[in-house]
């Protein structure tokens, strides 16, 4: 069965197709682009969408959090907004290896200017896991598929905040996974855009080590009141998954 899946898409010089452990979905990547990580892996376990709703996943890369979210979610429409041509194809072809066209499309197109499929207001639920680290820092090739993914060299913090407000329906829910360092900016940033965070929830390496990424909820439009949620820690001691990420991951 997985060679038949595999025949229906092409793969292009260097691609794989990894098994992603949910509904017998899987990914296509390129080790020498960009692969996804834990952060996105976290951040699609972190949100909820309901029967019904829709979703857009801003920067999208190869489309994990979409197809993700089609595996745990019963979102109606789900939507991965991507601006590099190369990542959305091979996200479209992902979405096609899981016949899952008709709730998954992905675009190309720009977080600061998005296609006009995207109208204001029209989505519950909006995810991003955003290049983490300011533009600049002496990047050698800073227009590269990895730097893109890393760095804010096409898009900031502030840009992705404000559309992300933009896109919501009242009370629709903003999910981000970030580092903690920017906890500051990101919470300034989140209620200059009527987007009032709800939940956070840190993520630590190890349970002696400091966190390493934040997942927050903000609703738009929402009352104050912020819940901290308990740490997640990924590993034990011996380097093995915590029972708690085994189920993020496998469940």
């Amino acid at each position: 069965m997985v060679e038949a899946m595999e025949q229906e898409v092409e793969l292009r010089p260097g691609e794989r197709v990894d098994d992603l452990h949910r509904n017998g979905f899987r990914i296509i990547q390129d080790p020498k682009r960009f692969c996804f990580g834990v952060d996105a892996v976290l951040l699609s376990g972190f949100a909820k969408a309901a029967k019904g709703e829709r979703v857009v996943d801003l920067g999208t890369g190869t489309g994990i959090i979409p197809i993700l979210l089609a595996a745990r979610t019963e979102a109606e429409e789900i939507y991965g907004l991507e601006i590099q041509a190369e990542s959305a194809e091979m996200a479209s072809r992902s979405v096609a290896l899981n016949h899952l066209q008709e709730r998954i499309t992905i675009l190309e197109g720009d977080i600061k200017a998005p296609p006009a499929q995207l109208k204001p207001s029209s989505f519950q639920v909006v995810t991003c896991n955003p290049p983490y680290m300011n533009s600049g820092g002496g990047l050698q090739n800073q227009f590269g598929p990895k730097a893109i993914a890393r760095h804010e060299v096409l898009v900031n913090l502030e840009e992705v905040v404000a559309q992300a407000s933009r896109l919501l329906s009242f009370g629709g829910r903003f999910y981000l996974v970030h580092r903690p360092h920017r906890l500051v900016d990101i919470f300034c940033l989140l209620r200059q855009y009527k987007l009032e965070p709800k939940q956070m929830r840190l993520v630590h390496p190890y349970v002696q080590k400091e966190p390493m990424m934040v997942l927050i909820e903000a609703v738009r439009s929402g009352k104050p009141m912020l819940k901290v949620l308990p740490p997640l820690v990924i590993y034990e001691a011996d380097g093995s998954y915590t029972k708690e990420t085994i189920q993020i991951y496998y469940e």
